[in-house]
């Protein structure tokens, strides 16, 4: 086989000699690649496709050349094991960032991801978690255009509709309805898996990757759910979802992605542990993994272990600020990454948190520690609530006036993607917060290369250690991105901004 390219997913088929009674529980199957001229090895997870039909996905990790492969299988089958085979894969030009720079992973001091090749990233992300089972294709790409347009690059996602008790034909286009992912989930079990619901699946996958937006996958969700009717998480067995969390990792991990094996719950859960463990087992490409937790959690569980990258806290849907919760993430120890993944949904609960309050907020996160990046919701979108008078949903986590598509054009999803293309203009990998450089103002730094100041209502700022700081600076619109001013710094002058007006300044070279 030739034509492929690197960090680009190549798909190899098989079909077993047997049929097998549950071939989704009982039957493992993998390949192991190895890259002839460095000896590089990588082993990928192979998942049922239905019938007799399996499947493995691989994504050559940067290197070109030829990779041959070997299959392995639990089973004695000769349709699936002692298999060998090469593949070519060729240089490529593509535009698309994930395949030019690599996945993303996490950087050398764990508080950043940063792409394979070292290039830094910030996560903008946006909470579509009912996408995967309501969305059509048509509207994944009317979302995903939208989105990629405001700068966001990742989106929260349920990978299957979570409340057992949820009720609704089996559609995406109907009033109450969503594509089923499971048969028994109803029974609180994830056995019994329906291979056309992930192939419709695969297409929406592709088409936000195209977009450059991230898929985060939660397996099996552990809080409110949907409509708050008794989520899977909270009862299914550890070797259930963890099983999943393989499956997923054999699905789509040959893409770009991170996985969230906790999330809306206290995270203590031993089912979280052993999901987290399995990513960590399967994932050749160590794409980041970790917890999100409830407003009331304690957000540390699991701070040792080697399979968690990040945590994400959740400050409620109260329209109060509160980047106390991240601070006191980014003091705990082994140092992870952190992020406020959800804070309050706009227009949630009487039209709350509108326009600028979501610029201010992901500011003020980021600044208090909350580096991984930021997160926006709205209400009604992350329901996915096919139009504004779809009936059946708990009116205070809804906009009354809006469905999904309305709920696309609220305000305030126009700023955390200005936060995140000022970021991606600097080598901030690893910043931390910074209180002394700059006179009372929320401030982060990156070894001498970087240091960002943000004046939540403009007005004039001194940098009281010129000397420490890169000498090259610029002054940008926080909520447009425009650059108000650029200069050099110099001892005892202030930089002017104009009052009243929420500006970022950083010192730093634009070089990437």
């Amino acid at each position: 086989m030739d034509g492929f390219y690197p960090w680009q997913e190549i798909e190899l088929t098989f079909k077993s000699e047997h049929g097998y009674e549950q071939p989704y529980l009982k039957v493992e199957m993998w390949l192991n690649f190895t890259h002839t001229a460095t000896g590089t090895k990588l082993r990928r997870p192979a998942f049922w496709d239905g019938g007799q039909t399996w499947k493995v996905r691989f994504a050559s990790p940067g290197l070109i050349g030829e990779w041959s492969w070997d299959s392995f299988c639990n089973q004695t089958d000769k349709g699936l094991c002692d298999l060998t085979g090469v593949i070519e894969v060729q240089a490529s030009e593509s535009a698309n960032r994930f395949y030019k720079n690599g996945f993303w992973r996490m950087s050398e001091g764990k508080r950043n991801l940063i792409h394979a090749n070292g290039q830094p990233a910030l996560l903008c992300g946006d909470t579509a978690w009912a996408l995967p089972w309501r969305a059509t294709l048509d509207q994944v790409d009317v979302y995903a255009k939208d989105r990629q347009s405001k700068g966001f690059n990742a989106a929260l996602l349920m990978l299957v509709q979570p409340d057992m008790r949820a009720e609704g034909p089996d559609s995406r286009t109907k009033d109450y309805g969503f594509a089923r992912g499971f048969e028994d989930l109803p029974q609180g079990h994830l056995n019994e898996l329906r291979p056309e619901y992930f192939q419709y699946l695969d297409t929406i996958i592709e088409r936000l990757i195209e977009h450059e937006i991230v898929p985060v996958y939660q397996p099996a969700f552990h809080g409110f759910g949907w409509k708050g009717q008794g989520v899977i998480g909270a009862v299914v067995s550890g070797e259930e979802v963890s099983r999943l969390c393989r499956y997923v990792v054999a699905r789509y991990g040959a893409r770009p992605a991170i996985y969230l094996v906790g999330a809306d719950g206290y995270g203590d859960l031993d089912s979280i542990r052993m999901s987290g463990e399995a990513v960590e087992s399967w994932d050749a490409y160590r794409q980041p993994t970790g917890v999100h937790y409830n407003p009331m959690a304690l957000n540390k569980s699991w701070q040792d272990c080697d399979w968690l990258d990040f945590q994400w806290c959740q400050t409620g849907h109260g329209e109060e600020h509160l980047p106390e919760r991240v601070m006191d993430m980014w003091h705990q120890k082994p140092a992870k990454a952190v992020c406020n993944a959800e804070p309050t949904y706009e227009r949630m609960e009487g039209f709350k948190a509108e326009g600028w309050w979501q610029g201010h907020e992901a500011w003020s996160n980021l600044c208090s520690g909350g580096t991984m990046g930021v997160v926006y919701g709205a209400a009604s979108l992350w329901q996915w609530r096919l139009h504004k008078d779809e009936p059946g949903h708990l009116q205070w986590c809804v906009d009354p006036e809006s469905g999904w598509r309305e709920a696309l054009d609220f305000e305030g999803a126009d700023y955390p993607g200005v936060l995140r293309r000022i970021l991606e203009k600097y080598p901030f990998t690893d910043m931390e917060p910074d209180w002394q450089l700059s006179l009372g103002k929320r401030g982060l730094r990156a070894g001498d290369g970087f240091y960002l100041c943000y004046l939540e209502a403009g007005g004039n700022v001194w940098v009281t250690q010129p000397q420490v700081a890169p000498d090259e600076y610029r002054v940008y619109c926080a909520l447009s991105g425009e650059v108000l001013s650029s200069g050099k710094l110099s001892e005892g002058n202030p930089i002017e901004v104009e009052r009243g007006r929420p500006a970022v300044l950083v010192c730093g070279n634009v070089s990437l």
